[in-house]
């Protein structure tokens, strides 16, 4: 069973995902502006499965709620629930750290989909193996990666900080190394059928991605100009 943390000031929105959420049998808690979000994550974070956090709140910015609880949690699903639909603020939702980012008015029952499919995508296995029986499920020259354990290991440094969706692109590409994927196709394997975005979702992601493997080695995510990305380390640039 889920528990959710919905963030919405709008209580005809909360209430109506609150009984459709019921019907799940998932588990709910409202925060009403963006003061109490961060209160009531602060307060337990381990108990929450994915937060759906409205942008436009009282007290506290949608924005900066979404840095705060990232700071908390590296691994929370986070999906940004918005009537705001410029492509700034999506670019800016999801390179602070939002996983998905959903414009009002949205259909219950997609939403609902999109919440399956992040968890299944982002859930953590509770019985980690041991470090010393770790199972890598990609190993190339610089990287291993184990999906089990949702680590990465560059030159046998862990890369800290990996959001679900970074581990997922990363694992996607270097499963096949040189294989160049465009845009479409990684929003297809990485966020699933059920994902209608824009393109630059998933340039957000790899910016931010990059940024964090720099701080281990060499980049292994390169850009096909025109194309779109692929994990090279035999022939990675510094």
């Amino acid at each position: 069973m889920l528990k959710i943390l919905m963030v919405e000031d709008d209580n005809s929105v909360a209430e109506m995902m609150k009984m459709f959420f019921s019907k799940e049998q998932w588990d709910v808690d409202i925060a009403k502006d963006g003061v109490e979000a961060v209160e009531m994550f602060k307060a337990n974070p381990s108990s929450y499965d994915i937060v759906t956090l409205d942008l436009n709140l009282p007290k506290k910015d949608g924005m900066e709620v979404a840095k705060e609880i990232r700071a908390i949690s590296l691994s929370i699903p986070i999906i940004m629930l918005t009537a705001r639909d410029s492509e700034t603020d999506q670019i800016l939702g999801l390179g602070i750290g939002a996983d998905e980012y959903v414009t009002k008015p949205f259909s219950p029952l997609a939403l609902i989909a999109r919440i399956k499919a992040l968890y299944r995508r982002s859930h953590l296995e509770k019985d980690m193996h041991a470090s010393n029986g770790i199972k890598y499920d990609v190993v190339t020259k610089h990287l291993k990666i184990s999906k089990d354990r949702r680590e990465v290991r560059f030159d046998d440094k862990v890369v800290e900080g990996l959001t679900p969706k970074e581990f997922d692109l990363l694992y996607t590409m270097a499963q096949k190394p040189k294989q160049v994927f465009s845009r479409d196709k990684l929003l297809e394997l990485v966020w699933g059928y059920e994902f209608f975005g824009e393109e630059r979702t998933v340039d957000a992601h790899i910016k931010k991605l990059r940024q964090k493997l720099e701080k281990a080695g060499p980049q292994v995510v390169q850009t096909v100009w025109g194309v779109g990305y692929k994990f090279d380390d035999d022939d990675s640039e510094v």
